[in-house]
């Protein structure tokens, strides 16, 4: 199969996550990085791409530059795809003007920060039939995939209630003070933005609860807050979710979405409960999934084990009993984004889902009504 050439967007010198995808996406051998616009100022872009050993001409000084020049290279060698992993503000220009040009797009997430963003940009790939996917990469972790297979399959009988927690304690002081780079972006109220903690770490609990249950929020009670003294931002959110009906059961849920939670790391998880069984998947132990039984003893699924469902034998890339995690999550939303690229020239390999566009949109949706009944309501606010 042959490689994917992209250009990214932001991901310079002093990113985290930047390197994170390029990583991820050498895994598979299935991308070139052959060009970049990677910093916010020409200056910094230019010497960014120059420590990721791209050449001169296509280290470029802004991601306007980079789209224009790369469109006019022949075909051959022109980048195919754009990676978007700038602050949120940056998504939804840099999307469609890739989009428009002839790219295909894997932007970060959450998508972008307002509701007319996200439709412009599903008219910009309607228009085009280009990929998008986005990086709402728990998705892509195994023992996640088998409990996706398990709630579908039915072995939890009807679902009733979810309860999906993103738990952190990095933004428990007023770290953006201290001009630490993540946290000063996040939390700055002049930037166009898509949330505090309900779009940067909300967007993947909602976009995990969807992923696993295939259930659709359509009412929720939100309390956003900003508890860290001078912040202006949330920081910290409780929101009651009531989902589509299913069988005659409308599933009831809990979602929790915090930066501010003193000593926690990245404690992402959630708790399946259905009318036959239930669930539970924690991130910081990503190759366990146990299960529970209405009558029989409580089972625990490890990643690798014989009998898991085609997706999560698709998903898994070293044997069991080695820890796998982060990065090859990451890299199973580039493996789906290029077998979707590719089409027909993808292979043989096993094919893998990847969140598209849609679950993009769909989250930018939930973040706005989080926000505004967060805020502005004292009830319930229909989806």
């Amino acid at each position: 199969m042959r490689r994917i050439r992209y250009g990214m967007i932001g991901g310079g010198q002093g990113s985290f996550i930047g390197a994170v995808h390029r990583a991820a996406m050498r895994l598979d051998d299935g991308w070139d990085f052959v060009c970049g616009a990677l910093s916010s100022t020409p200056e910094k872009s230019r010497a960014s791409a120059a420590a990721a050993g791209l050449p001169d001409d296509r280290g470029y000084g802004s991601w306007q530059e980079m789209i224009e020049k790369e469109a006019a290279r022949d075909p051959a060698d022109r980048m195919e795809a754009v990676v978007i992993v700038t602050p949120n503000d940056v998504h939804a220009p840099a999307a469609e003007a890739a989009l428009q040009a002839g790219f295909h797009v894997v932007c970060d997430k959450p998508l972008c920060t307002s509701i007319e963003e996200a439709e412009a940009l599903e008219r910009a790939q309607a228009e085009t039939g280009l990929v998008f996917a986005v990086t709402y990469n728990y998705s892509g972790y195994p023992m996640v995939k088998q409990a996706r297979r398990m709630v579908a399959d039915g072995e939890l009988g009807t679902v009733r209630k979810i309860i999906v927690e993103y738990n952190q304690g990095w933004l428990a002081t007023r770290l953006e003070e201290t001009g630490q780079k993540q946290a000063s972006w996040r939390t700055d109220p002049s930037k166009p933005n898509a949330g505090g903690a309900i779009g940067d770490i909300g967007s993947h609990a909602e976009q995990l609860t969807r992923y696993i249950t295939g259930l659709e929020p359509a009412q929720m009670f939100a309390d956003l807050s900003s508890l860290v003294p001078g912040r202006t931002i949330d920081d910290d959110a409780n929101i009651l979710l009531r989902f589509n009906e299913v069988a005659g059961t409308r599933a009831r849920g809990v979602l929790i979405a915090s930066q501010i939670e003193t000593g926690q790391l990245n404690d992402l998880k959630i708790r399946v409960f259905g009318s036959a069984g239930g669930l539970e998947w924690h991130q910081e132990r990503p190759n366990t999934l146990t299960v529970y039984g209405l009558d029989g003893p409580t089972r625990v699924f490890h990643r690798g084990d014989a009998g898991l469902c085609e997706e999560a034998q698709a998903a898994t890339r070293i044997p069991p009993g080695h820890p796998e995690g982060f990065y090859e999550a990451f890299a199973n939303i580039y493996r789906g984004a290029r077998q979707a690229i590719l089409g027909a020239d993808a292979g043989d390999e096993p094919a893998i889902d990847y969140p598209t566009l849609d679950d993009g949109v769909r989250g930018v949706r939930f973040i706005r009504a989080a926000i505004a009944c967060g805020t502005d309501s004292t009830g319930w606010t229909t989806l």
